[in-house]
Order: C-alpha cells, then sequence, then structure tokens
C-alpha cells in the first residue's frame, strides 16, 4: 500500500486529502476509487487513516478528504469539491473515474446517503455504490438542506445503487437500530441494500478508539476493532466489485 497525504482538493480554502493506492496496480485497468468523508468532527481525514490503508490492501484506491461540517453550508461545497477531485483526479490518482463508491462514517455515512439520492448536491455525480458506516439515516440537517432520508426517498427519481450499511453491535453512538430501521425505507423504494453487523463500538468499527484526552478518535490495537474494521474494509471492496477475503 502507498499512500500520498495532504493533497489540495479546494485551493480557495486550503482543503486537503489523502489518497491510500493498493502497493500493486491491479493486473487489468485501474483500480476502483472509494471516496470515504469521515464524521462530525472538523478536519478529521486522519481518523480514517487505518480503515483506508486496510481497504486499500484489498486493491481499493481510497480517497479520504477533510471536511467541516461546521461550516454555514453543512460543509457541501467541500463534498462537491472532494468529489469532483475525484472524478477528474481518477487517472492520476490510479482509480477508474466510472467506477467510485461513495462511502462514510457516522456523519459522513449519512452525507454519502444523501447525495447518491439527490445527485445535485455533488453537481449531478452518482456512485456505482454506496456504504454507510455506523451512520444515522432518519433525520435532518436543515443547515445543509439535507432532509429524513424517508422524505428523500420517496421524493427522489433516480434509478436506485447498491448500498451496503454496516454497524458496530456496541454503537451507543449509532445505536445498531439506526442501521436496521433504514433497511425497509430502502427496500421500500426498491434500492438494494445488505447489512453487515461487527462486534465494535462507533470508534471499532473503523479501527479506532476514543481518546478523551483528544477529543478525537484515534488509532488502536485492540484486537475486536481490528477485527471489526477488517469486516468494514471487505465491505467496502465487495461494494466496489472486488472479490475480498471472508
Amino acid at each position: 500500500m502507498t499512500e500520498e497525504r495532504g493533497v489540495v482538493y479546494d485551493e480557495a480554502h486550503g482543503k486537503l486529502l489523502d489518497v491510500h493506492r493498493p502497493a500493486r496496480p491491479p493486473a487489468r485497468g485501474t483500480a476502483p476509487i472509494v471516496l470515504l468523508w469521515h464524521g462530525r468532527g472538523p478536519d478529521e481525514r486522519d481518523v480514517l487513516a487505518p480503515l483506508a490503508r486496510e481497504a486499500a490492501g484489498l486493491g481499493l484506491v481510497v480517497v479520504v478528504p477533510d471536511w467541516r461540517p461546521d461550516a454555514p453550508d453543512g460543509g457541501l461545497r467541500h463534498l462537491r469539491a472532494a468529489a469532483r477531485f475525484a472524478r477528474e483526479r481518477a487517472g492520476e490518482l490510479g482509480g477508474d473515474a466510472d467506477r467510485i463508491v461513495s462511502a462514510g462514517w457516522s456523519l459522513g455515512a449519512y452525507v454519502a446517503m444523501s447525495a447518491a439520492v439527490r445527485p445535485e448536491l455533488l453537481d449531478g455525480a452518482r456512485p456505482t455504490a454506496v456504504v454507510g458506516i455506523a451512520g444515522k439515516y432518519l433525520w435532518k440537517r436543515p443547515e445543509s438542506g439535507l432532509r429524513d432520508l424517508r422524505d428523500e426517498l420517496a421524493a427522489t427519481s433516480v434509478d436506485p445503487v447498491p448500498v451496503h450499511l454496516v454497524y458496530g453491535t456496541a454503537d451507543d453512538i449509532a445505536a445498531v437500530h439506526h442501521s436496521r430501521d433504514f433497511v425497509p425505507v430502502l427496500d421500500r423504494w426498491g434500492w438494494p441494500v445488505d447489512l453487515t453487523g461487527t462486534d465494535a463500538d462507533h470508534a471499532g468499527v473503523v479501527m479506532t478508539e476514543y481518546a478523551p484526552e483528544r477529543g478525537r478518535c484515534v488509532p488502536t490495537r485492540n484486537a475486536s476493532a481490528l477485527a471489526a474494521g477488517r469486516t468494514t474494509a471487505r465491505v467496502l471492496a465487495r461494494a466496489a466489485g472486488l472479490p475480498a477475503p471472508g
């Protein structure tokens, strides 16, 4: 696995992203891209580095942008700019612009799913699949104009794409029911969905643990969290159409 850190994707605001690539390029063509959004904490792309490295080891190009959910528009400008960068620079990144999976953890999961249902949020671009990791989906964020996904799915006319939901059984922030309750909503509107549980809390599902003294999640050596993160990485690979072990 190789990585390029601190790549500028929005010069006007100095926003950065990291690119995690497979150690070996695919035998044919280019690798699928996963655009992976972090959660509520501003500019926390580093939190997802352990998961991104694990997923890159399975053959994915993983792009992890900083973004600011606390921006006046809820971070939508950053979302658009990063998605545009991934599409336009896909070849330079070693990835395939026609195979981009939108994925996110925590608040990022809700954002990734919202953008799949409302393509105008990302200048009309659509992912080939969505992966929501430890997310909440049936709520709204008025500051960014995002609604409860029950309402968004009922109103949209876009074609469904596959959705993969991952949750932690010990998650006390985005409890299990948030993912489970979303499944029948997706089913109702014909969006293919699968659900994967891991033996982890909110941080562990992405191979981290919460550090109160730092007010953020940091990499962990906890065996359960590492196993959970490997499961999450396999879901990312499956969503991108790659074979994954286990």
